[in-house]
């Protein structure tokens, strides 16, 4: 495992702090830093996974964090509306719900 010290904690310090160290030195140390994909692409599968789970509470962080990895607002709203035939009408409309809200706000 790689040595991580974080800097801050994070949402789940307060009440679970072994959970928020395993999310930023496993997760966000470790597994995002493996080199075998970028995070643009590591962006791209986690968005996508999270609107096919219809997982609209981690949705919002990973669509700001995808765009951050270099993801467009136009690949993000492309990426939801191909899963609307393989995930499923309603997870795509919710998830344009909150890309319309985590955009607005990015503005």
């Amino acid at each position: 495992m790689a040595d991580f010290t974080p800097k801050t904690q994070g949402p789940f310090a307060d009440i679970a702090p072994a959970l928020d160290q395993l999310t930023q030195q496993v997760l966000f140390g470790d597994v995002w830093e493996r080199p075998e994909l970028s995070k643009r692409d590591r962006s791209l599968v986690t968005v996508a996974a999270l609107v096919a789970q219809y997982r609209i509470n981690e949705l919002p962080f990973h669509l700001q964090f995808a765009q951050q990895n270099g993801v467009t607002r136009d690949e993000l709203v492309e990426l939801i509306t191909h899963l609307a035939f393989y995930a499923g009408w309603p997870a795509a409309s919710t998830a344009v719900g909150i890309a319309r809200k985590v955009f607005a706000e990015g503005t």
